[in-house]
């Protein structure tokens, strides 16, 4: 009989207990330890790490912290993921600030002090220095991160598309995620998860091309 998720690995230390909003969906397999604060809406995916047990971290209303992501920081500073901001898959956030809609690639390190900007994106594996800022809207890549140009219009309604599919995972993860055995082969018809719209943005411009 398949069953609900466990509840996620949530610690207290020095008194300090982890806060999740009952509309947010937080893993079986993430671990929030602390001071951390998730909102409405958030989405932490599986095996993502929050480590309240220095400084404060913040999860806002909406936002998307995707598998395998560490968030971290300093004692007396906040570690902030803005509303509908989203962090991609293995990146790691230490001490840092993210504007509301901003975007983290994926493998991506932002570093401490650092501030992304309001709907701006940090390209995949990209190093975001210490300190450094980011303009909204702007598009950051490299090692270190560098300011490229500004978001086009449609790399923007994009990004705010990629946004609130999590937004719908967050929903989809909380109301039909359940644990079950696996199969032992193929069913004859097998669907497929149709999600109209959520496509790459490489393939999205390939398309108007």
């Amino acid at each position: 009989m398949p069953t609900r998720p466990k509840p996620p690995k949530v610690y207290q230390i020095d008194g300090l207990t982890p806060v999740v909003h009952p509309s947010a969906f937080v893993h079986e397999s993430a671990v929030l330890i602390g001071d951390v604060i998730v909102g409405a809406g958030a989405y932490i995916g599986p095996c993502a790490s929050l480590r309240g047990d220095f400084g404060r971290i913040v999860v806002e209303a909406g936002a998307s912290i995707q598998d395998s992501c560490t968030l971290h920081g300093f004692p007396g500073r906040d570690t902030v993921v803005g509303p509908e901001a989203t962090v991609g898959h293995g990146a790691i956030l230490h001490g840092c600030v993210l504007r509301r809609g901003a975007l983290i690639g994926m493998n991506c390190v932002v570093n401490d002090n650092a501030e992304v900007g309001e709907d701006a994106v940090v390209a995949a594996l990209a190093f975001v220095r210490a300190e450094t800022r980011i303009a909204p809207r702007a598009l950051a890549a490299g090692i270190p991160a560098r300011v490229l140009r500004k978001l086009s219009e449609e790399e923007l309604r994009w990004k705010r598309d990629n946004a609130a599919l999590y937004r719908q995972l967050a929903v989809r993860s909380a109301t039909s995620m359940k644990r079950v055995n696996a199969l032992e082969e193929v069913e004859s018809v097998r669907k497929r998860i149709d999600i109209p719209g959520a496509v790459p943005l490489s393939e999205l411009k390939a398309r108007k091309a």
